[in-house]
């Protein structure tokens, strides 16, 4: 009797498992902790890359800051082009037009009601804009004369509601008054055309865990460019992947700082360089297995991933790794 009892709670047990992993499947999937993560698919514009001063960066925004129906919200930590300042004032006569900056950098380039200042705690480095709801646009890039004629930068482009829903709460958090930690990303996953794309926002996301997660991973080559690295976490993650094709490029201001970490990762065998750019190299990128593109506003510092207000942008393409590889090429040659 007891064994038939057993049996029957077992058979029962099994069964409403079943039932859950099902669900489960129906409803997105479980990261490790149990915790569900949704699945969310949209079908749209693919993805876009630029790289400045190849391309000229400052041209998306305003193109973009000009065609934007209702609203245009943007968190730059340095802003002084002109074309994109007179666009955004323009704009605001027709459109909800809201910026945030770094009160480091601020001096009177933009007035008004529609401006906010960080509160002198911390960086506000983030570099995006949420256009309309439906656009993001992000990257290393800084709409500064010296990002956009100068610097080596990226920009990314991306149409997708979920993904501008994820900046448009991280934008309303800054323009609230709230830097630092914040709330965590709602929907940190979404699938564009099939696409993986992951967004995440420091210090509440903890970035460098998901960047070290993927060099982790890696199955056969890890390319970086950074303008500041001073992470040793990171750097260990990459002294542990030594058996593939890893390379660095640092940029030659950051390259001797105190705390960087080239001389160690050189030590360690691992394929360092400093830029030949006489301005900055300034982009914040990692390329693994040819595949996945890391990138956003994120150095990989200590003060990025714990202080500063920052975003990081992991996009899992082909061919926009090749996109990325391409400028890691022209700057490592």
């Amino acid at each position: 009797m007891n064994k038939l009892i057993f049996k029957l709670f077992y058979c029962k047990a099994c069964f409403g498992l079943f039932i859950l992993i099902f669900i489960a499947f129906l409803t997105g999937c479980a990261d490790i902790t149990g915790k569900a993560v949704k699945q969310i698919q949209e079908i749209n514009k693919q993805p876009e890359a630029y790289f400045c001063p190849r391309d000229d960066c400052s041209k998306i925004f305003e193109n973009n800051i000009k065609s934007a129906n209702f609203s245009v919200h943007c968190a730059f930590y340095d802003i002084d082009l002109k074309n994109i300042i007179t666009a955004l004032a323009r704009k605001s006569k027709t459109a909800d037009v809201k910026i945030v900056t770094d009160s480091s950098n601020y001096e009177d380039q933009i007035k008004g009601e529609g401006l906010r200042l960080d509160d002198d705690k911390q960086l506000m480095h983030n570099k995006f804009c949420v256009i309309d709801n439906s656009i993001v646009i992000t990257g290393s890039f800084n709409p500064t004369d010296n990002d956009n004629n100068y610097n080596n930068n990226n920009v990314v482009v991306i149409y997708s509601n979920t993904l501008a829903g994820n900046y448009g709460n991280e934008f309303n958090e800054l323009w609230s008054g709230k830097f630092g930690k914040g709330n965590n990303v709602n929907n940190p996953i979404v699938y564009i055309n099939n696409m993986k794309i992951e967004n995440y926002f420091c210090p509440e996301d903890k970035c460098a865990s998901h960047i070290i997660n993927l060099i982790k991973n890696a199955e056969s080559s890890i390319y970086f460019m950074s303008f500041s690295f001073t992470n040793e976490e990171i750097a260990d993650a990459l002294i542990m992947k030594s058996d593939l094709d890893v390379r660095g490029i640092f940029d030659s201001s950051q390259s001797s700082s105190k705390f960087s970490q080239f001389k160690r990762l050189q030590e360690f065998g691992i394929k360092v360089k400093k830029d030949s750019n006489k301005y900055k190299m300034h982009h914040k990128v990692f390329i693994i297995d040819n595949q996945t593109v890391v990138t956003g506003s994120f150095n990989p510092t200590l003060s990025a991933d714990t202080k500063n207000d920052e975003n990081l942008l992991i996009i899992h393409d082909k061919k926009i790794a090749n996109d990325f590889l391409k400028e890691f090429d022209s700057l490592w040659a």
